[in-house]
């Protein structure tokens, strides 16, 4: 599906009257692959997945940022009519979630980081130096994000993934176009939301995995201290790709998080 304005493509599962729950992925990414939540959740919700600029069917921005990817997401809200939705961010969809919340903190029912990080630091930074060189070195070099796809997926997941999660997974980052793939990671560098974590006033569910390398396990804890109405809950022998790698324990967390949201409001 497009949005109006010809800027989103998008997948959506249930009824478009009942409550929004948006789905946002990581840089390796791509809508689909939420589709087993889409249709875990849809029965309930207006459960919806965007590709995010860039990606699959959805237009490139000018110039790639997370508060640029974060006003994109208010279009896309818009574009939607999505009253008080809640919003699930994975990876790089959960900093721009934060970003969001910023200058709309109010306009969300309730959040879900997963598997992402209030902070990236400095681009002088010895560990971001090598964790983008580890990532852009091999393109530099001629390699190609279908060509890198089984080795980037192996190494962001945990013990004894989903076989069906993990083509799915291999999949969508060999589809992404190396110009996004390049963008969104330079996009990371100076991202730092720790100072704004104590305004988020919205139920916060943080969801870790313990064999997450990229946003480990105790940082994310700690992270959940500083958000006054957060929950923390840590998936055992589970890497970056939790709904991918454990779809059914990702989705039942999930469901908790949400049943508990429809209580209290």
């Amino acid at each position: 599906m497009i949005t109006k304005d010809g800027r989103f493509a998008y997948e959506a599962a249930g009824d478009p009257g009942g409550t929004p729950l948006i789905f946002l992925h990581g840089i390796g990414g791509a809508a689909r692959a939420w589709r087993q939540q889409l249709a875990t959740f849809g029965d309930r919700f207006h459960a919806i997945a965007w590709d995010m600029p860039g990606y699959g069917g959805s237009a490139p921005l000018p110039s790639v940022s997370i508060p640029a990817l974060a006003d994109a997401l208010q279009r896309f809200i818009e574009q939607l009519g999505a009253n008080k939705p809640i919003l699930v961010g994975h990876s790089i969809g959960g900093m721009i979630v934060q970003k969001w919340l910023v200058q709309s903190p109010k306009l969300a029912r309730a959040v879900v980081l997963a598997q992402t990080s209030p902070a990236f630091g400095k681009a002088d930074g010895d560990w971001q130096k090598s964790f983008i060189a580890a990532r852009l070195g091999p393109l530099d070099r001629g390699e190609t994000m279908k060509s890198l796809a089984p080795s980037l997926v192996k190494e962001l997941v945990g013990d004894d993934p989903d076989p069906k999660g993990m083509e799915l997974a291999r999949e969508c980052m060999a589809s992404v176009p190396e110009a996004s793939y390049r963008a969104m990671m330079l996009a990371l560098i100076g991202f730092d939301q720790r100072s704004t974590l104590k305004d988020i006033s919205i139920p916060t569910l943080l969801l870790s995995g313990s064999k997450d390398n990229n946003a480990p396990a105790p940082m994310m804890a700690k992270t959940a201290t500083y958000i006054p109405s957060a929950e923390y809950v840590e998936l055992g022998s589970v890497g970056h790709l939790a709904n991918l790698e454990r779809p059914d324990a990702f989705d039942e967390v999930l469901g908790r998080f949400l049943n508990s949201v429809a209580t209290k409001t």
